[in-house]
């Protein structure tokens, strides 16, 4: 850790743009910290910016209290960080036997095309930027031709950016080299699904193939139409279900971001299957559970159609969450901004561990019997 906190001394200045540390090696509530220069008084601080469940912390420290943080962060609690400067990028790795690997890309003498906003308070800055006009955003009809954001569709500006802000969390988790193989399950209308492709493949620079899939010919249709009307040539949409599709062997990220019911479970044994890296799910409409939940003890709460719908969709996502976890998955259960057509606002982010070695036993099913349910996806996993 010597070597990083020297780094991090060099990197801790006035050209710095961000700091974002991600990943979390433990069970933690913080999901992302982010680090920023800031101007207080005319003194040169730090303001650290903690992603805690559904809420965000703010705090202004100095250099050697912002280092130590850190230097701590990275030690205990996190396995990756990246740097951005005016003098270049920096990549962090924190293995499980906290060896530290350090990359560095320095600029070549190229001329800085900003420098770092230190105001104290600022506007919120997104992936896609207001006022910078993009193809897929037009014909939402959430942007003007203009690259300005229509007001009645700000809500979907921000769900969009919030989708891209979990996508660039895992970014380190995909390929560098190769085609980054992605398949979108129950895609829709698939705004998402285009946002995933321009953000990975027209700002990253990556490899990507992204197939989306969906039962209405009709959005297929028009899907394909807007990814050949943009150029996006490795984006293309199938018709098809998802517990019939058989049209990959290898896939590297898995999204179903509003499947009905039990096609979520599909989806994630499928990705499992595929020994994917990266899973996302946003569940909807868990009816099966709802069917089936029955307790003595639970009783009084369960009576109540609104307090039982809902915990039978908590208690589902949960042993979606552990199943994951029992399977090799480092999973979080994140707060999504609520879809369009859905209040359900749970998403299942789950990134494979290194190696082969399943987790440990959740007591997932243990659970379930006491709850007298049996999902579908435990059926499916062979529990």
């Amino acid at each position: 850790m010597e070597e990083l906190r020297k780094r991090l001394a060099e990197v801790l200045s006035d050209r710095l743009y961000q700091v974002i540390i991600s990943n979390p090696r433990n069970k933690t509530d913080v999901s992302k910290i982010k680090v920023r220069p800031v101007m207080v008084k005319g003194e040169l601080c730090f303001q650290e910016t903690l992603w805690k469940g559904p809420q965000v912390f703010h705090k202004n420290r100095k250099k050697e209290e912002m280092l130590e943080k850190i230097a701590g962060y990275m030690e205990a609690d996190f396995k990756q960080l990246e740097a951005q400067s005016m003098d270049g990028k920096m990549h962090v790795l924190v293995g499980k036997k906290g060896t530290v690997t350090i990359k560095e890309q320095k600029c070549k003498g190229e001329v800085p095309d900003r420098i770092p906003d230190m105001s104290h308070n600022r506007t919120k800055r997104y992936i896609l930027e207001e006022g910078k006009a993009v193809p897929f955003l037009i014909d939402l009809g959430v942007q003007t031709k203009e690259g300005k954001i229509v007001h009645a569709r700000y809500d979907k500006f921000k769900q969009i950016n919030r989708y891209l802000e979990f996508v660039e969390d895992i970014l380190p988790v995909l390929n560098r080299e190769g085609t980054v193989q992605i398949i979108d399950f129950g895609c829709g209308k698939s705004y998402l699904t285009f946002a995933l492709y321009y953000y990975l493949h027209e700002m990253k620079g990556l490899d990507v193939s992204i197939t989306g899939l969906d039962l209405k010919a009709e959005v297929i249709e028009n899907c394909n139409r807007l990814a050949q009307k943009y150029g996006y040539g490795k984006l293309c949409f199938l018709q098809g279900d998802i517990s019939a599709f058989h049209g990959a062997k290898e896939v590297d990220m898995v999204v179903t971001l509003h499947a009905c019911d039990t096609a979520t479970d599909y989806a994630i044994k499928k990705a499992v299957d595929w020994n994917a890296k990266v899973i996302f799910t946003v569940p909807c409409c868990q009816h099966e559970v709802n069917g089936q939940i029955e307790n003595e003890i639970l009783s009084p709460v369960l009576q109540y159609g609104l307090l039982k719908e809902r915990m039978a969709a908590l208690v589902t996502d949960g042993i979606r969450a552990c199943l994951l976890e029992e399977a090799g998955y480092d999973t979080q259960v994140l707060e999504f901004i609520d879809m369009e057509h859905t209040p359900k606002n749970i998403l299942i982010r789950a990134v494979r561990r290194r190696g082969k070695d399943r987790g440990k036993d959740t007591k997932a099913a243990d659970m379930a019997r006491f709850l007298n349910v049996e999902t579908t996806l435990q059926k499916l996993m062979g529990q």
